[in-house]
């Protein structure tokens, strides 16, 4: 009963709201374990989740952490937000913009965040939303750290999600795609990005690298 109204949900913003959601329906187990990975399986790291919806990512970052470290989850949707902090009072559930990641941080005394799991659709933002994103992402993650999102398979080779990689490579040293999620529907491939590239202005020290191809990221 739990997944049907889940997925309701996730049908009902997705309608209502079909550019900030992007999707139309959660994401599976699968793909919440692989995106997931990055999470430490020890110490008291800072994880932060961006866009989690109804939660398909966040009940696995939970799990991996074990009460440990602090798990705070950054959704636009003031719906989406209301529910997921019901479904997991135990996560610091914050309904505001992805874009304001670093003060967000400060404003709960952490300068960067450890890992940073993303479930927001790109595909749908415009080029100026992406970019502002994946800054906030680069300037709010750990030089240590690791930021993962993921795509589906079948957009893989359209213009947002060429932007998308070319972004990626613009502000991290380090981008790897990961195998291919069969599980989930529609079938998707998670980007694990690590060491992030510093500026003070934007885009002018951004260089892109090459995507390389996980074997194995589990």
């Amino acid at each position: 009963m739990a997944v049907a109204n889940e997925k309701l949900t996730f049908l009902t913003q997705f309608v209502r709201q079909p550019m900030s959601v992007g999707a139309v329906a959660p994401s599976s187990a699968a793909l919440a374990n692989k995106i997931t990975a990055p999470v430490p399986r020890t110490g008291d790291p800072v994880v932060v989740e961006l866009g989690p919806g109804t939660g398909a990512f966040t009940g696995e970052i939970q799990r991996r952490l074990g009460g440990r470290g602090h798990q705070l989850a950054i959704e636009i949707n003031s719906d989406f937000a209301g529910a997921l902090s019901r479904r997991y009072p135990a996560v610091e559930v914050i309904s505001d913009d992805a874009r304001k990641l670093r003060e967000l941080l400060a404003a709960r005394g952490h300068s960067q965040a450890d890992v940073i799991v993303s479930g927001l659709p790109w595909a749908a933002f415009s080029s100026d939303l992406q970019h502002n994103l994946l800054d906030a992402v680069a300037d709010g993650l750990a030089d240590d750290g690791a930021f993962t999102t993921f795509a589906y398979l079948f957009a893989i080779w359209t213009p947002p999600a060429q932007r998308l990689r070319t972004a990626l490579r613009a502000r991290f040293e380090e981008v790897t795609m990961g195998r291919t999620v069969w599980a989930n529907l529609p079938p998707a491939l998670v980007y694990h990005c690590r060491r992030p590239i510093r500026t003070d202005a934007y885009g002018s020290d951004r260089s892109p690298l090459r995507v390389g191809t996980a074997d194995s990221l589990d």
